[in-house]
């Protein structure tokens, strides 16, 4: 029978007394260099997946190009808003792939082959090194090219967004961020009991384009799930719909960010729960 790993396994799951803002930073910036070397290193998948990602968004577009040549309105949205709500959700979905994705994803390898017994005794925050591994530099090329469209969009709109909608749009982004790599981390921590859990970690991957619908198509239960059990109706509607000065109240903003702090310290916890009875693959 396995036996638990040392103390060091829970210990270790905070960040370390000794380390400080100023060193995570400096072992960010390296963990960065090493995966702009290693994209380099295979520059034609580099570009190949920037543009695959590109074609899926113009699809987007085209899709809801195809719906609006039917009518005027979804709801109380327009064709060129709902347009914005989309560019607005695939910013936050490329920037998430950029930073989270693929780290989320492998923890389930990582428990398997025992590469987490190595990282359990590094002198640094797990979770940091298990979340923050690696970078898809493509990620950021890619919303870069959403931020384009929703220029575009607020031309075509009229709108002028001010700097405190700007400020506020970003704010919220970085909610929805939190959102989306919460849960993802928490679903991921599944796999301390099944091994292998790519299969959830990417069912819930594809629940990314319930949040580019606008809020008002979906009514009753549906609603309610991926309102607040789910928040993925907040995580793209509630950013542009800030742009769109379409907010009735602050309640959907105060919503969106306590909700992305509930799914963060819940991750959290089941972070913690998971590395307390983990069994060492080496044991």
């Amino acid at each position: 029978m396995e036996t638990p790993r040392s103390d060091s396994i829970h210990t270790n799951s905070a960040p370390a007394p000794h380390g400080g803002l100023q060193r995570y930073l400096t072992i960010y910036w390296a963990l960065w260099r090493n995966s702009v070397v290693r994209e380099m290193g295979f520059k034609t998948n580099f570009i190949l997946w920037i543009l695959v990602e590109l074609l899926w968004f113009a699809l987007q577009i085209t899709f809801i190009s195809v719906i609006y040549s039917h009518t005027d309105h979804i709801a109380d949205w327009t064709k060129w808003q709902v347009v914005m709500l989309v560019a607005a959700s695939h910013f936050i979905q490329q920037v998430f792939t950029a930073l989270f994705l693929t780290n989320c994803v492998e923890i389930s390898e990582y428990i398997r082959k025992g590469s987490l017994d190595f990282m359990l005794l590094l002198p640094i925050n797990t979770r940091f090194i298990v979340s923050l591994r690696k970078v898809d530099l493509g990620g950021f090329i890619n919303a870069a090219s959403a931020l384009a469209v929703m220029t575009y969009c607020a031309r075509r709109l009229g709108i002028h967004p001010s700097a405190a909608q700007i400020a506020g749009f970003l704010l919220l982004c970085g909610s929805g961020l939190l959102v989306h790599y919460s849960l993802l981390f928490l679903l991921s921590c599944v796999s301390f009991w099944t091994v292998r859990a790519q299969g959830i970690v990417w069912g819930y991957y594809n629940l990314f384009n319930i949040s580019r619908l606008p809020d008002a198509a979906f009514h009753g239960f549906f609603k309610a799930l991926f309102t607040y059990a789910l928040p993925m109706l907040l995580v793209a509607n509630v950013p542009a719909k800030l742009l769109l000065s379409k907010l009735g109240s602050p309640f959907e903003m105060m919503l969106l960010l306590g909700l992305s702090f509930v799914c963060f310290f819940a991750s959290e916890s089941l972070w913690r729960f998971s590395l307390r009875h983990y069994t060492s693959a080496s044991s």
